[in-house]
């Protein structure tokens, strides 16, 4: 099997796998409860998977590290969705931070 078809059923795996999740939330709404404990991990588990991506993007750049301006654009993003500024605003100061540490020869 060639690295190409290998990828190809993949993709069509996790694509299969996730509109048999989206799916089967509406059909099984009614029949299947929730604690709220459950609930209260579920949210928390979906948190934490987002940030672990966004950490991930944020440092690495293929197999290596992205170096400092990167994650530093990406904490001052942080830092400005904390103090909850508007999206726009905080993207403009992520993308501004970064680009202003690389063209100060920080990379």
């Amino acid at each position: 099997m060639t690295h190409g078809t290998q990828l190809f059923i993949a993709v069509a795996v996790l694509a299969a796998g996730t509109y048999a999740l989206r799916l089967a939330g509406p059909l099984l709404r009614s029949r299947v409860t929730v604690s709220d404990r459950v609930r209260g991990v579920i949210d928390r588990a979906a948190l934490v998977l987002l940030v672990a991506v966004a950490a991930t993007g944020a440092l690495y750049a293929g197999q290596d590290l992205a170096g400092w301006a990167r994650p530093a654009g990406v904490a001052a993003g942080v830092l400005a969705a904390a103090l909850r500024a508007p999206l726009i605003v905080v993207i403009l100061l992520a993308a501004g931070v970064a680009a202003g540490l690389r063209a100060a020869g920080i990379s």
